[in-house]
């Protein structure tokens, strides 16, 4: 039987915008998921200020839910985002990693709800937090 962070980790490999905007696992669970984004010039919203595009912070918060969900032990083994709210904080600061931690908080028959945390070096200032509802798929 393949363990559900195999699944999970599977589904990150997997994803052709994760390799594009350098995403990378650094730990993964039961619910629970950590994965970094480098800093990268060619994923600049504002030249002048050289500050990361929200698009691309909206990326990584959105893969890191659906890992989560994919990592719990009472998800399936696939997933879908039905909702996902993010609250943009400040402006990440530029050439600084952004790193988001997400949690499956609780899973019905077919949601999965998540909340999760965007920071960069300064982790008592978050540069963004979500929270959303992803489906659940069972095999079988």
């Amino acid at each position: 039987m393949t363990d559900i962070t195999d699944i999970a980790r599977s589904f990150i490999a997997a994803l052709p915008h994760s390799h594009a905007l350098g995403m990378q696992l650094e730990s993964i669970g039961a619910g629970q998921v950590t994965i970094s984004m480098p800093y990268d010039p060619a994923l600049v919203g504002d030249p002048e200020t050289g500050v990361i595009h929200g698009g691309a912070v909206s990326a990584l918060m959105d893969t890191a839910c659906g890992a989560a969900v994919m990592s719990h032990p009472q998800a399936g083994f696939s997933t879908a985002t039905l909702d996902l709210r993010i609250d943009y904080m400040r402006p990440a600061t530029p050439g600084q990693t952004i790193r988001t931690r997400a949690e499956c908080h609780h899973v019905t028959r077919s949601v999965a709800f998540v909340r999760a945390v965007a920071t960069d070096d300064d982790e008592s200032r978050p540069v963004a937090m979500a929270s959303g509802a992803f489906t659940v798929e069972r095999k079988g």
